[in-house]
This record gives C-alpha cells, sequence and structure tokens, in this order.
C-alpha cells in the first residue's frame, strides 16, 4: 500500500537530522498516521520532509531494529503489523527479565531511589490528565527505569534498554486504554510498597501481573482490529 504520507517533521536544533528523521517516522508509526503495511518510499519521504535520502535509509534501518518496520524482499520497507506472535514474543521476555529485575532492586535498592521510585509514580499519574499519549508511555518507561538502575547490574539494565525499544509500540496501545489507568496506578503502588518491604516474591509476582495484565488488553485489541 502506497499512500501520501500524512505527517509533519518538527525540527530540533540540538539534534542531528537523522535523529530528526527517524522520531519523526517513529511518532507517526506509533501514532498511526503511518499505518500497518504503508510503504516506507525513500524518495516520497525525503521530498515531505525536505531532506536527503540519506538519513531517510538510516531512520528506516533503526525502526526496522525496533520492530516497527518490515523489509520486504523486492518490495522494499513497510510499517510492521502489531500481531499477537511479536507481541507474545516480547512480554515474553520482558516478563523474565523484569522478574529478575525486580528481586535484585528489592537487595540492592537505597533510600533515595526508593524516593525516586514514588516520585517518578507521581509524575505518571500527574500525566495521565494530559491525554498525550507519547508523554504517558514515556512517564511509565521511567518508572520502569528506576526500577532497572536500582539493580546495579548494567548488562541487565542494557538487555531491558534495548527490549524498551521493541516494547515501547505495544505500550503505547496499552496505554490508549484509559479504563486501565486505575489497575496500572494501584500496581506500581504496590510495587513500590513490596520493593520497599524487600519482599522480593510479592514483588515479582505483581510485576507478572503487570506485564500479564498488558498482554491481555493488547491482545484483545489486535483481535478486535483483524475482526
Amino acid at each position: 500500500m502506497i499512500v501520501e504520507p500524512n505527517f509533519n517533521v518538527t525540527m530540533n536544533e540540538y539534534l542531528p537530522l537523522r535523529d530528526v528523521v527517524f522520531n519523526t517516522l517513529r511518532q507517526a508509526i506509533l501514532r498511526g498516521e503511518l499505518k500497518p503495511g504503508e510503504r516506507l518510499m525513500e524518495i516520497q519521504l525525503a521530498n515531505k520532509l525536505g531532506v536527503s535520502r540519506t538519513p531517510i535509509r538510516e531512520a528506516i534501518r533503526k525502526l526496522e531494529l525496533e520492530g516497527l518496520v518490515l523489509m520486504i524482499p523486492r518490495k522494499g520497507a513497510e510499517v510492521a503489523d502489531i500481531t499477537e506472535k511479536s507481541l507474545k514474543d516480547v512480554l515474553e521476555v520482558r516478563r523474565a527479565l523484569e522478574e529478575l529485575c525486580v528481586k535484585l532492586t528489592c537487595d540492592r535498592i537505597t533510600k533515595e531511589e526508593i524516593d525516586e521510585l514514588t516520585q517518578a509514580a507521581e509524575n505518571f499519574k500527574k500525566t495521565l490528565k494530559s491525554k498525550d499519549i507519547t508523554e504517558i508511555a514515556e512517564a511509565d518507561v521511567r518508572f520502569h527505569d528506576v526500577i532497572y538502575a536500582a539493580t546495579k547490574n548494567q548488562k541487565l539494565i542494557q538487555l531491558l534498554n534495548n527490549l524498551h525499544e521493541q516494547m515501547y509500540r505495544y505500550r503505547i496501545e496499552y496505554l490508549k486504554n484509559e479504563e486501565v489507568y486505575p489497575k496500572l496506578l494501584k500496581e506500581h503502588r504496590e510495587i513500590i510498597d513490596r520493593i520497599s518491604c524487600g519482599e522480593k516474591e510479592e514483588a515479582a509476582k505483581i510485576v507478572c501481573e503487570h506485564i500479564d495484565n498488558q498482554v491481555t488488553v493488547v491482545m484483545d485489541t489486535i483481535r478486535t482490529k483483524q475482526n
């Protein structure tokens, strides 16, 4: 499917052009301005954004690594579908890593980091009023980043950060459903409470339920779109 791109580029004087192009295309995909199955034509996108084909090509390569774009033989790049298989694959890995992560955090977190985690949860709660899905998703990411950092395990943090990019699209889909917000806030509070008390097994249980709930909601969304 080839259509005229319908989004705008926001220039940022502090970022290299390739990063501006990447962020623009990434947000267009996450917001649904570039739809699943839509072809990404380098010349067309370059004209739309007023850039050469080189940053477009670099951005498409990075988007492929995130799982947002597929390279189709003899066709080129197109926006990847959100599928049940890709959702399960990503969240199975995330579930296992976050279970380990929260157990390590229970042993290693400092008082200052508990305060930081509490503040991150409060900031997330405040962003819900904004109705800005990207802002809400970033606030949710920051909450989990505090937990990751508290493990003091750089290899684990790196793995989780790499997975974060592939997770982002599903996080966006999940957070589009405002009905999940009260449960999300409750889960964040329970995670903080269990970590603060050093209750590893309980904390791990809540984190796994936290991720399982996301799988259920996004899976329902995928199935609804298919019908």
